[in-house]
């Protein structure tokens, strides 16, 4: 996936600048895709020249004017275009699991206490995951369009974060035999 997609998924559900855009990666697509604010700004330019966004500047007082991106019917077309499109199904990189691998080779108890640093991170991510579900989503059997597809996806990050706890919990049940979990 490009950048250009994440950004014209956001701008269908919402115009904005580019640092809305920013902010609203930050707050919701960037748990599933990062980007950096100058990237946000130097893809929305390109896409701009592309066609794919329009751009109409906004007064404000005391500050610079802003502009504010809104999808154009070539940016529709594009994006369904591109979500039409088969989607790589390779597998992620997992750092972790290469060190996992080669744990005969190295300080298992360091790599313990690594294992439970990432198991700490993705517990605390999928905390942060089931309290935007219960916040944003408190009746998902009612919910249909653009919310249905924003629940979806953070249930399939839910699966993943959870899924990645209970693997974390696993190796240190394996890697440290006769205790139970992370220490």
């Amino acid at each position: 996936m490009a950048l250009e997609h994440a950004l014209l998924v956001s701008l269908t559900e919402r115009a904005g600048s580019g640092y809305e855009l920013a902010r609203r990666f930050d707050k919701s697509i960037g748990y599933f895709w990062r980007a950096t604010h100058q990237q946000i700004y130097r893809v929305l330019k390109r896409m701009a020249e592309s066609g794919w966004v329009v751009g109409e500047s906004v007064p404000q007082a005391g500050r610079p004017d802003k502009k504010v991106y809104a999808v154009s019917e070539a940016g529709r077309a594009e994006l369904a275009r591109w979500i039409a499109e088969p989607t790589d199904t390779g597998m992620p990189r997992n750092e972790l699991g290469v060190k996992i691998r080669g744990a005969a080779h190295g300080d298992v108890a360091a790599l313990c206490v690594e294992v439970e640093r990432h198991r700490e991170q993705h517990a605390a991510r999928l905390e942060v995951f089931r309290m935007l579900e219960k916040r944003d989503f408190p009746a998902p059997e009612q919910l249909s369009g653009t919310t249905l597809h924003q629940y979806l996806v953070l249930r399939g990050g839910i699966r993943v974060e959870a899924g990645f706890v209970d693997w974390c919990d696993e190796v240190l049940r394996a890697l440290r035999p006769g205790k139970a979990g992370p220490a």
